[in-house]
């Protein structure tokens, strides 16, 4: 590796989780320009808005000019927020762009208004990792535990599955898979959770730990920082094997972006392996014409019959009332009434019982 050199780093990154980095890391200006290749940069400039970086820890920290920093090269296609790619080659002192609140870096196409200008950021260098005990062989750090095994078969053991699907981003998936889990627990179900698709941030999954998931996963613990119609399913199979054989009572899981956005929901809900294991698929949607087609997309692209509407087109009873009438789909406010969401779906799964008998068992 040419010019390896050693530098203090002021933040690290939620989405090099896996690297198990400390505040000093050895750096190559050889930079392999592929997705998860951990780098480290220098910000250059200050932003009043979308201007923090999650940490490791899950902490929120404020990013500044002049912060050292260490992300992960991934693309981006997002609806709300930046979009951008990653670049064909790369050298110290080329400048590209923070794409994410979670580290991931790359070179910026588009950005929303809302967001402004993403944070510039000069490159220093690609991490180096050293597991060969003994020896001083550094190789390229990559985001993950583990290789995607995109031939990953499908063993679910029988195990319930939710899965929460939305119109686009921001429709309230996150909030709604917390209460959702959060009533699972409370009725006396062991519940496990991950994030199937979307851009590396560990925020949602943190949120089903809070909400009472036992464990989470999310993609990027499998070596993706972001997803794709190509990888969407094969990492949704590995998460659904992976915890099904933890033998929980229900596996709940969330498909990030939207139903027609580009990261893979679409390939993920007509996996042949991956449908079938579906026991139960709630909409969330932010307004009545969204869940609508939302909806419509569902019974007619994907032969899945949705179980619940939530979301923001369930804010008042207004909405909640047109979603019954004209889908004939039952509806509940996540936020104003999570136990009757949660409540419905455990009744869909038949595991309403489940605290009752364990009450009598013991």
């Amino acid at each position: 590796m040419s010019g390896m050199r050693t530098v203090v780093v002021d933040k690290i990154a939620s989405v090099t989780q896996a690297c198990g980095l400390a505040r000093e890391v050895r750096i190559s200006a050889d930079i392999v320009c592929e997705e998860g290749i951990v780098i480290v940069v220098e910000v250059l400039n200050n932003k009043s808005s979308y201007n923090t970086l999650e940490l490791t820890s899950g902490r929120m920290a404020k990013v500044s000019r002049g912060d050292v920093v260490v992300g992960a090269l991934g693309h981006r296609r997002a609806l709300f927020g930046y979009s951008g790619h990653i670049p064909a080659t790369l050298k110290p002192g080329d400048v590209i762009q923070m794409l994410n609140i979670g580290g991931v870096l790359g070179v910026c196409d588009s950005a929303t208004p809302d967001k402004g200008k993403p944070f510039d950021c000069r490159v220093l260098g690609a991490v180096l990792t050293f597991p060969y005990l003994g020896e001083r062989i550094g190789i390229p750090a990559k985001a993950g535990y583990k290789a995607l095994d995109y031939g990953a078969p499908l063993d679910a053991r029988g195990v319930a599955v939710v899965a929460l699907a939305g119109t686009c981003m921001e429709a309230g998936k996150t909030a709604a898979a917390a209460a959702i889990i959060a009533r699972m627990r409370h009725r006396g179900l062991t519940v496990d959770a991950f994030k199937a698709t979307g851009v590396s941030l560990r925020r949602d999954i943190l949120a089903f730990e809070d909400a009472g998931a036992r464990r989470t996963m999310i993609f990027t613990d499998l070596g993706i920082v972001t997803t794709t119609e190509k990888n969407g399913p094969a990492l949704t199979r590995t998460m659904l094997t992976e915890m099904a054989a933890g033998a929980p009572d229900v596996i709940v899981f969330e498909l990030g972006d939207g139903l027609l956005g580009a990261y893979g929901v679409d390939s993920i809900l007509r996996d042949p392996q991956i449908k079938p294991a579906l026991s139960a698929v709630a909409l969330s949607a932010n307004d009545p014409v969204a869940a609508w087609g939302g909806v419509k997309l569902l019974r007619e692209r994907f032969l899945i019959e949705p179980c619940v509407v939530t979301g923001p087109a369930t804010d008042n009873q207004v909405g909640i009332q047109i979603i019954r009438d004209q889908m004939g789909v039952e509806a509940f406010n996540a936020i104003s009434s999570p136990a009757d969401l949660g409540d419905h779906i455990i009744s869909k799964l038949g595991l309403q019982r489940v605290r009752e008998s364990r009450i009598t068992a013991e």
